[in-house]
């Protein structure tokens, strides 16, 4: 694997301890998300006023937009502490007790990955979620019984990418259910340069434009890419970033003008050289570009669909015109088939 390659590869692998540092800590300084923002200072304003936990909240969204940001968010506005752990960590309903019953009144309990919770864990929820309480069952066989635990009145903030994926019972019981979108190109630049003063690089404001461009609407890129052309700057420049810096250093990335990296490129063009331009299944797709069906479909394709290079279509995948356009061939329709010269 080439420099570039690995460049690549790093955009959706954060530095944690970069994260922490340009993460916002309060609403004022979170750019973007404007009506998710003040509905949900609002709600943070009544709770504090009643003296009440706050609701049960619901964050949804592609990585990378700010869900964990908001979750820090709300447990700094509210007062109160944040814990947080992920779906996938909790194995057992025992482990989820656990959790619960450590819990203060009004802490805020975070989990990400929310979808990939156990089925059996994630009916304990329920009853944690509504009535506050939770049943455990104590010793097994003929000695086995139920004991009932009173939990103090907490606040659930779930994220995931994929709310289809929640039962019923549990997304109702979220009195609180926002989605996150991508950011526009103007939003992302004020991000970048709130973050290019963070980390004491110098930045004007073309730089920072060409890093928002190519962040496929999403800050988390945004913040890495600029930490690449760091490095640009320092190693090839004086240090400081402006547009013409950026955008050299942006294409030795192999970052395009629109925002795609070399695994954009070959989906399309696999779709397009190699199943004649679709339908093509997620399955197929993935075993050809050497990825993870869930990447491609959590990573990739809501971008590429955004931006009008691919239609998910009940049969699969089909590349669209401006697709075949990226990749410098001329599309030719032919019904409900397409095909390249």
């Amino acid at each position: 694997m080439g420099m570039a390659d690995r460049a690549i590869e790093g955009l959706n692998r954060p530095d944690v301890a970069l994260e922490q540092t340009l993460r916002p800590g309060l609403f004022a300084d979170f750019t973007g998300q404007a009506k998710v923002k003040e509905r949900l200072e609002i709600a943070v304003t009544a709770a504090r006023l009643r003296s009440e936990a706050l609701d049960h909240v619901l964050l949804c969204g592609p990585p990378g937009l700010g869900k964990t940001t908001i979750a820090n968010i709300l447990a700094k506005a509210m007062g109160t502490t944040l814990r947080a752990t992920s779906g996938p960590t909790i194995e057992k309903a025992s482990d989820l007790a656990g959790l619960l019953t450590n819990l203060e009144a009004g802490d805020i309990l975070f989990i990400d990955e929310i979808h990939r919770l156990q089925k059996t864990v994630e009916e304990y929820l329920y009853s944690a979620m509504e009535d506050y309480r939770i049943d455990i069952i104590i010793d097994q066989g003929p000695n086995a019984r139920s004991v009932q635990l009173t939990i103090p009145r907490f606040t659930l903030v779930g994220a995931t990418t994929r709310s289809g994926l929640l039962s019923a019972p549990l997304l109702t019981r979220f009195g609180i259910r926002e989605r996150l979108d991508y950011y526009t190109a103007e939003q992302l630049q004020s991000i970048v340069q709130r973050s290019g003063g963070l980390l004491k690089v110098g930045i004007d404001t073309t730089g920072a434009l060409e890093i928002a461009r190519r962040s496929r609407g999403t800050p988390r890129i945004a913040n890495n890419l600029l930490r690449r052309v760091r490095d640009y700057a320092q190693v090839r420049g004086d240090g400081r970033i402006d547009g013409p810096l950026a955008d050299r250093a942006l294409a030795m990335l192999e970052i395009d003008q629109n925002g795609l990296d070399e695994m954009d490129k070959r989906i399309l063009e696999t779709i397009v050289v190699k199943f004649g331009g679709g339908p093509v299944g997620v399955n197929s797709m993935a075993v050809a570009v050497g990825e993870e069906p869930d990447t491609i479909e959590e990573v990739y394709e809501p971008y590429l669909i955004m931006e009008g290079y691919l239609n998910r279509t009940p049969q699969g995948r089909v590349a669209t015109e401006l697709a075949y356009k990226k990749l410098g061939l001329k599309f030719l329709s032919t019904g409900t088939q397409s095909r390249f010269i």
